[in-house]
């Protein structure tokens, strides 16, 4: 027999009855029922049930043990009987009889529970990280991403791509958050950087010839954490293609995406591959507030400025007289709500930062509230028809700048679905967010700036960026969005040398700059690029979604906290003074602020 096990703790059916078996395992619970002890021994695949009573000469041994110690179990399969069957458990027919038990490692006092899934403080959980994850849904979790991955792997290679790996060892590039930089041993003075994403690796790719490539793809980005985000390091699904345009990505890549959620979606609905609604950036900030629309959520905003811009409100009509627009946020059937639940929401805004959020009541058709008093009945009940509310429905809304409006009213429609019970909660909605801008103000810097992927081919090409205003230029551009989180991002690429340099002297940039900072790119260019386009999608979100957790930490294995420390392993911490010296670098003190 094996040393160790001759089978696994998953393993052991009613048709092993009266086999002897040998397993190997954890110590996850005990219970002792007067001179018959119950031992549940779990490893990777599962958790039996152990038997030893005042016979058996494991006893003596697995008595005086503490949970998680390490055992090995000679002992004799018993089906369990009618009564104690654990219908829940894969071998809950069965129990092993313990004939002998010996001692591979016995544990200490430990410092946080593994049976159960109780709360405890996150700095323990991180510098004990091997024991959270022998806990039941965050190892579950784990394994579960592991199969999202490989899934993947098997759909790209299905349909014709090949995988091929990007340096990690690299130059910075402007993907909007900070580089992690390697100092350079050799040439002194001088710095690598770990790539924010493959993004100039995947388009010379196509440069050269390759046609469809991906990879699960390490990523770096010095950001600060936070719950759809780990600080450090991710994992995606990066992808490029030749001549192709947009709807060819989307087309390609929707039923990859969608049937990864079909796979994993355990019962809960999922938007069938071919029906992911297309929205324009535009339209996803007037109707969600957000170009990351929850579509579980049936709430839409409308844009009502018109209804204000001579009503005699005073407030919304200077509002909108000064380029601000209002925008309404439906409560439907909230006649039953109390006037705090109104008060509430105003107060909530508020203290998101906010000046506040007005709101109208109705119940069985009279309006109440400040702005029903003001705007008066005539002008609410025009209001109300032009929406399509009805006679108990309640009305919030948000004014402002137009940003500030789009944002609070975004937090509203959320805020409001969640109250009211409007979100689907067994559903996977995914869409993509199109036509995105090209640029963006920068008001710090009061200049103009990529408001996303600087690669990105402008709509129109070299003749929009002559000849039209920045801020009006749309990308083609787009992001895949589910449950309100951003899975994906994309686009089709600029492939002309001459577009690349008019696209950067836009935001300041010169053409020496470009060959400077992207030289491998630009020369690249210049000997026959074809078009091409692709996407990179968020292996880490994708799984967070999948296993239902709210936090990235339940689906990494070592992740950092929220200061972005490694507790387990003690990183970042301070350098020798003999690998300084070697690398040419005095660490110089932090400026106080």
């Amino acid at each position: 027999m094996h040393p160790y096990r001759s089978h696994t703790c998953g393993a052991l059916t009613s048709d092993t009855v009266g086999q002897t078996v040998r397993l190997s395992g954890w110590v996850h619970r005990k219970r002792d029922h007067g001179g018959v002890l119950f031992v549940d021994l779990r490893d990777h695949y599962g958790l039996t049930q152990i038997v030893a009573d005042v016979d058996s000469p494991a006893l003596a041994v697995l008595e005086g043990l503490r949970v998680e110690s390490v055992v090995t179990i000679d002992g004799v399969v018993k089906a369990r009987a009618a009564g104690t069957i654990n219908a829940n458990l894969p071998t809950g027919a069965i129990e092993v009889y313990a004939r002998g038990a010996t001692v591979l490692s016995a544990a200490e006092e430990l410092p946080m529970p593994v049976a159960g899934e109780q709360e405890y403080p996150e700095d323990i959980r991180l510098r004990y990280r091997f024991l959270d994850l022998r806990r039941d849904t965050l190892h579950a979790n784990i394994v579960r991403r592991t199969k999202v991955i490989s899934a993947m792997r098997r759909k790209m290679e299905g349909i014709g791509f090949t995988e091929y790996s990007t340096p990690i060892l690299t130059a910075s590039s402007p993907e909007g958050a900070r580089d992690f930089l390697v100092p350079s041993r050799i040439h002194a003075g001088k710095f690598y950087a770990l790539p924010q994403a493959p993004q100039q690796y995947k388009q010379l790719l196509m440069v050269a010839g390759f046609d469809r490539y991906f990879q699960i793809a390490p990523c770096f980005r010095d950001e600060d954490p936070r719950a759809d985000r780990l600080p450090g390091e991710f994992y995606q699904l990066d992808l490029e293609m030749s001549f192709v345009t947009q709807e060819e990505v989307w087309e390609t890549m929707e039923p990859v995406i969608g049937s990864i959620f079909e796979d994993f979606a355990d019962g809960k609905q999922v938007t069938p591959t071919g029906q992911f609604p297309r929205i324009a950036y535009d339209d996803a900030m007037l109707k969600y507030g957000s170009d990351k629309p929850d579509l579980r959520n049936p709430l839409i905003i409308t844009d009502v400025s018109h209804h204000f811009a001579a009503s005699g409100f005073g407030l919304f009509e200077r509002i909108v007289g000064s380029g601000g627009v209002v925008r309404a946020i439906p409560a439907p059937g909230t006649a039953e709500k109390s006037r705090k639940f109104f008060d509430e929401m105003n107060e909530w805004a508020r203290a998101e930062g906010h000046a506040g959020l007005g709101y109208v009541t109705r119940k069985a058709g009279e309006f109440g509230g400040p702005i029903a008093k003001n705007h008066g009945s005539e002008g609410m009940a025009a209001l109300y028809d032009e929406l399509g509310l009805g006679a108990d429905d309640g009305l919030f809304f948000a004014a402002g700048k137009p940003e500030q409006a789009a944002k609070l009213a975004g937090l509203a429609r959320n805020r409001v679905g969640d109250l009211l019970g409007l979100i689907e909660r067994d559903a996977f909605r995914l869409c993509w967010i199109v036509d995105f801008p090209f640029y963006e103000w920068d008001e710090d810097n009061k200049k103009v700036e990529f408001a996303h992927n600087p690669f990105s081919m402008p709509q129109g090409g070299i003749d929009a960026l002559n000849n039209a205003d920045p801020l009006t230029i749309k990308a083609f551009q787009y992001d895949l969005v589910c449950n309100g989180f951003e899975i994906a991002s994309g686009s089709i690429r600029n492939q002309s040398p001459e577009t690349m340099v008019r696209a950067f002297e836009i935001v300041g940039l010169s053409k020496a700059d470009v060959e400077e900072r992207f030289g491998g790119l630009y020369r690249a260019f210049q000997y026959g690029a074809p078009p091409h386009g692709g996407m990179a999608a968020g292996v880490d979100r994708i799984v967070m979604l999948v296993c239902g957790a709210q936090n990235l930490r339940e689906i990494s294995l070592f992740p950092m906290n929220q200061r972005a420390e490694d507790l387990l392993m003690g990183a970042p911490a301070p350098a020798e003074l003999r690998q300084l010296r070697e690398l040419s670098i005095r660490v110089a003190e932090a400026v106080k602020t």
